[in-house]
């Protein structure tokens, strides 16, 4: 298969968003044809796209088990799936939906290799449990044979000038780390270097109001977080599917490094939505969060900052 060779107009061409129900366009793409499949199926809380059919918790798993069962068929024995899941909340009470999910690619065959938690600073507020801050992305492989790229992925030493030990044979005294960098592990944060270093973490926020990415979409994920997955577990000229592909945040990252993204959507006006973010990416006009950039925290003087008047007189009057 000639897929290393394609150039970025190949990639372009080949790039595309699908309209549809991802239960019946599966059908569509050869068995064995993709590399990644990275995405996040809507998780039933109730958002625009789901309050035509809010399902039980029952009910839902039961919705996409056949997709699951799909997405096994069409990807390649050497390829990976990235499954981005929350909470299903009712009545107060909390069911972490990657333990639901898990059981189900274990059924198919699939091996977990990471269960990564992302972090992000803001969400829905609770006050009757502590606000939900981090989702769960599993990282499963279909066989013991995958690909895993970390070097194009690490993230700055901590401690640069360790050495080994004396006790370490010929490596006695060397520097202990890769020059390249560590391993970011399984607690994605995404932060720029010095907020590394302060924080050991890497700081992705979530895609909200001021974010650069944003579109009319209420539940996008943030394009750095697609690009980690891309670079990780494919080559240039592999397949990216996303079978939810929402505003086509996936796709653009596969193409924005050379793959091919192909994106499956049943809502109209996100396909069109997607279909113009590629466009733009095209011709160099889609915006971008800066990958690394530290998350940005109000300067003293700012009024986001400041204590408001209302509390500081419910204060004194409470005292």
């Amino acid at each position: 298969m000639a897929s290393r060779k394609r150039n970025k107009q190949s990639v372009a061409c080949e790039s595309k968003i699908i309209h549809g129900d991802s239960l019946k366009k599966l059908d569509q793409l050869d068995s064995e044809s993709v590399d990644l499949i990275v995405t996040s199926p809507p998780y039933n809380i109730g958002k625009e796209y789901e309050k035509d059919n809010k399902l039980s918790l029952d009910e839902y798993i039961s919705w996409l088990k056949p997709i699951i069962e799909k997405l096994c068929n069409v990807l390649k024995p050497n390829g990976s799936i990235c499954w981005q899941v929350g909470n299903y909340v009712k009545d107060g009470e909390v069911f972490p939906l990657d333990y639901y999910f898990y059981k189900i690619f274990i059924d198919q065959g699939f091996q977990l290799r990471n269960r990564i938690i992302w972090h992000f600073n803001f969400g829905l507020h609770a006050d009757k449990r502590f606000s939900g801050r981090y989702e769960t992305l599993l990282w499963f492989s279909k066989t013991c044979e995958y690909k895993f790229n970390l070097d194009p992925v690490r993230v700055p030493q901590l401690y640069p000038g360790k050495r080994h030990s004396s006790n370490k044979g010929d490596k006695a005294g060397k520097p202990s780390g890769n020059p390249l960098g560590k391993n970011p592990s399984d607690f994605w944060v995404f932060s720029s270097e010095v907020a590394f270093r302060e924080d050991i973490l890497w700081s992705l926020p979530n895609v909200k109001s001021n974010h650069p990415e944003k579109t009319p979409h209420p539940c996008q994920f943030p394009s750095e977080l697609a690009e980690r997955c891309v670079l990780a577990f494919t080559d240039k000229g592999d397949t990216v599917l996303d079978p939810f592909v929402g505003a086509g945040t996936s796709v653009i990252a596969a193409m924005r490094h050379g793959r091919i993204g192909v994106g499956i959507e049943k809502d109209k006006s996100y396909v069109g939505l997607a279909r113009e973010r590629i466009k733009a990416f095209e011709n160099g006009t889609l915006k971008f969060r800066p990958g690394g950039k530290s998350v940005r925290t109000p300067k003293k003087g700012e009024k986001v900052s400041e204590i408001p008047q209302e509390w500081r007189d419910n204060s004194v009057a409470a005292e």
